[in-house]
């Protein structure tokens, strides 16, 4: 049965009226979703955010970099709640002895909360972010993303990657990017 989401705005947006990093953060993710990563003006998206300060991402984030690391990274943290509860109930299931449930609902772990990061526009701007992103970081060992891994989303790829053992490191690693690609256009396109 298919998933139906909300398309409510993502945990913790509220967090934004208080807190410039994450205004910023949250402004980021839509103006590289929109213009590029390389596109993006950082002044237009210190104003989007609120800020007066033009520099005001270089302030906080140093650099373009470290934003988009911190895009990532935010929104990794936002998902591992999910991702935890989804695990859990996987490996407590009964129907953990079902061929092929394992497995599913690994991918469910990480490929559904996605889903309900929805940008204030209504649109999934960190699915387009983050295409962007992996076409970016070219992780060579299976499930290497970025600086550092969420605890959950680290466990959910070990799992799989235990279930793709008959594969080399880096065909495992070409199949979880293009399955990942895959979903995330979906995302883009609906």
């Amino acid at each position: 049965m298919a998933r139906k989401s909300t398309k409510v705005a993502a945990p913790h947006e509220a967090l934004a009226d208080d807190d410039p990093k994450v205004a910023l953060i949250l402004a980021a993710e839509v103006a590289f979703a929109r213009d590029g990563i390389d596109g993006a003006s950082l002044r237009e998206i210190a104003a989007r955010s609120g800020q007066r300060n033009h520099h005001a991402v270089q302030y906080h984030f140093g650099s373009r970099a470290a934003l988009v690391q911190a895009v990532f990274d935010y929104r990794m943290d936002q998902m591992e709640t999910a991702r935890a509860a989804m695990l859990e109930t996987a490996l407590q299931s009964d129907r953990i002895d079902i061929p092929g449930a394992v497995t599913r609902a690994i991918a469910e772990a990480i490929f559904l909360p996605q889903i309900d990061l929805i940008d204030e526009h209504g649109d999934n701007s960190y699915a387009a972010f983050l295409s962007q992103y992996l076409l970016r970081y070219q992780g060579t060992r299976f499930g290497e993303f970025g600086e550092r891994i969420a605890p959950h989303l680290g466990k959910v790829l070990r799992l799989l990657r235990e279930r793709m053992s008959h594969l080399p490191e880096a065909a495992a690693q070409r199949r979880l990017v293009t399955a990942c690609f895959m979903f995330l256009n979906i995302l883009i396109i609906h």
